[in-house]
């Protein structure tokens, strides 16, 4: 979460960043209450020092025979002032905190201002779309005729948008998964995780998905649990309330995913285009705040190899303002194009959030001057599954109905080079 200091010695920029976010957050009010939390701090400081001067001349009134009766009548009333102010200070600093955990990350000086998606410049694409001499046909089709998943019984056992992959498909998955693991593990220089797909509210919160987005969350509530919408949140959780003495940590992990919202009735819902459940390989980068914008290039670049070595066609483009995720400060989202939809389907966002999570999150270093600080997280998909195993079918569709794996590929599936 952001900063009260900073928000109190910037009120004008923070101000100016909330509406350039389309943010509906009233900066005074945050300011009303941090003005009211510091005076009871004051007043009840003060009441405690004055109350210790005043108890200590109790007993000298005792030596010199005196009746202390008047003086403790004092003292008893200001311990109830201070325990007045005392509840009143814990409700002022529990709106404060949940008012500043509504509030999202201010975008970094490099974001493009914008209002929606349309402002969203293209940085730089790579290959060239696929010129196919026959009508492309849709991976949800392509998938039922070559029996690699079923989404009727899927629903059948969970409702929609729960797939179901049979034989080749369910391998295709699973060599997605070690290709990227292997990937990114031997070649960029990741640590892989393998977390749990469950965590409390305290991890949500830290990463930003409570309590802003609590209705999009799948819940557990007899054990206090949700289950997981990224492997962001338990693998950047997992060094909450430490201080983190070597930087940076590279991570990646394989989890499903589990997302209430992805499937929004009406708006891209047919196959694999929205689903509530899917595979993804995440990265998670902890840095210091220096080198935190060169890690997140990085970063960008180590999802877009994937798609590289995979022979796909995508383009890369920085969210604005007005299109940035709650709690990044700079996210470039990476796109794959597929002829069949006639469109690009995001299959990574890559964020860096400063120090928004791990304030939330209390994770810290020691800097140069040896003082605790708090540390950057970066995170990108590398990458998602569903929309990459769209356009790899939709990609490297044949007139006859099969689809030409990638090379890349062909060592995870058993040397099968082509879905026939």
């Amino acid at each position: 979460m952001l900063d009260i200091r900073f928000i109190r010695e910037n009120t004008a920029a923070v101000k100016t960043a909330m509406i350039n976010r389309n943010a509906e957050v009233d900066v005074e009010a945050l300011l009303v209450l941090d003005r009211r939390r510091r005076t009871l701090v004051s007043e009840v400081e003060e009441l405690k020092a004055d109350r210790n001067k005043i108890s200590k001349s109790i007993g000298l009134m005792i030596k010199e025979g005196k009746d202390p009766e008047t003086i403790k009548t004092q003292v008893r009333k200001m311990g109830d002032r201070i325990s007045e102010l005392d509840e009143e200070l814990r409700e002022v600093v529990a709106q404060l905190r949940e008012a500043l955990l509504y509030s999202p990350n201010m975008p970094s000086e490099t974001t493009p201002i914008g209002k929606d998606e349309n402002d969203n410049p293209v940085v730089r694409s790579w290959g060239k779309k696929v010129e196919l001499d026959f009508e492309p046909v849709a991976h949800w089709d392509l998938g039922a005729s070559l029996n690699l998943f079923d989404l009727e019984r899927g629903a059948k056992i969970a409702g929609s948008g729960f797939p179901l992959f049979i034989g080749r498909g369910a391998k295709l998955e699973r060599a997605l998964i070690q290709f990227m693991l292997d990937l990114h593990t031997e070649e960029h220089g990741y640590t892989e995780i393998a977390p749990p797909f469950m965590c409390n509210d305290t991890a949500m919160t830290g990463t930003g998905q409570l309590p802003k987005f609590a209705e999009d969350m799948y819940a557990v509530p007899i054990d206090g649990l949700y289950l997981i919408p990224t492997a962001e949140v338990p693998v950047t959780n997992m060094y909450g309330d430490e201080i983190l003495k070597e930087l940076p940590i590279y991570h990646t992990a394989y989890t499903p995913c589990f997302r209430r919202e992805a499937g929004s009735a009406g708006k891209d819902t047919r196959g694999l285009l929205r689903v509530h459940q899917f595979d993804k390989v995440e990265m998670v980068k902890f840095t210091t705040p220096e080198t935190s914008a060169e890690e997140h290039e990085k970063l960008t670049l180590d999802a877009e190899r994937v798609l590289q070595k995979l022979g796909l066609h995508y383009r890369v483009i920085e969210l604005c303002t007005g299109d940035l995720g709650f709690s990044a400060a700079k996210c470039y989202d990476i796109e794959l194009w597929a002829p069949a939809q006639d469109k690009w389907l995001e299959v990574s966002s890559c964020s860096n959030f400063n120090d928004y999570q791990a304030r939330r999150a209390n994770i810290r270093y020691r800097n140069e001057d040896g003082k605790t600080a708090f540390i950057h997280t970066i995170n990108g998909s590398g990458v998602a599954l569903p929309r990459l195993v769209i356009a790899i079918m939709e990609n490297n569709q044949n007139s006859d109905g099969s689809i030409d794996l990638p090379e890349a590929l062909w060592p995870y599936m058993g040397g099968l080079q082509k879905l026939a």
